[in-house]
């Protein structure tokens, strides 16, 4: 029976990609009289070529702009500063999530979450989300000193969680990081389908978060 469902956050519940554009869009418009001189479809997508889906930190990102653009007027600093005030104003959830949280609350499911990134910003990103208070655990790379595919940190969600990795599982779009590492400790691991990969070894693939609360039910039969 299962007693836990825990989650990834970026490609899982929050619609990193969406995001990112709607963001940097903003950014671009906001500060355009230090980045105007660039054209507005360029500054969007070198942003995203050299995020590269939230793998390379804002820090490098903006080194990057400013050197390749010529961006003098403001420095790399402010911009990444922008980034992490602005960014949670442009969190964008997946479908139905608020639906499928309801859902897995009202089985009497625990719910925990996994996320690597900075503590603060990620809590940010999840408040902005409006889903902070269905979770009854939450850990942040950052604070918690380890990240995933490490198993120590999915093995401390469920030492919180008081559930064994057999009454778990865990929803995530990579298939290392969140698939395959879960499924290393014994829980099931359930891809939420991502359209950068292919083959994932998962135990389930969902295209939709409703499909989510169905897909526990099974595993009581």
């Amino acid at each position: 029976m299962i007693k836990a469902v825990l989650f990834d956050l970026d490609g899982t519940l929050l619609n990193r990609d969406d995001s990112v554009k709607g963001f940097i869009d903003n950014q671009y418009e906001r500060l355009n009289k230090w980045v105007g001189h660039i054209p507005k479809d360029k500054y969007i997508t070198r942003f995203i070529e050299i995020d590269n889906r939230g793998y390379v930190w804002k820090d490098k990102v903006y080194q990057q702009l400013t050197k390749e653009f010529n961006i003098s007027e403001i420095t790399w600093e402010e911009l990444l500063q922008d980034y992490i005030s602005e960014f949670r104003f442009h969190c964008v959830p997946f479908d139905n999530l608020i639906q499928m949280l309801e859902d897995l609350k009202s089985k009497n499911i625990l719910l925990g979450m996994i996320t690597n990134g900075y503590g603060q910003f990620q809590m940010e990103n999840i408040k902005a989300l409006g889903i902070e208070n269905y979770f009854d655990v939450i850990l942040v790379s950052e604070w918690e000193g380890i990240k995933k595919p490490d198993p120590e940190i999915f093995k401390r969600a469920l030492d919180q969680l008081n559930v064994l990795p057999k009454q778990s599982v865990f929803v995530g779009d990579h298939p290392e990081n969140d698939v395959k590492a879960s499924q290393n400790i014994g829980m099931k691991g359930i891809w939420k389908k991502d359209l950068h990969w292919d083959d994932v070894d998962a135990d389930f693939i969902i295209n939709d978060l409703k499909e989510l609360p169905l897909l526990i039910d099974l595993f009581d039969y």
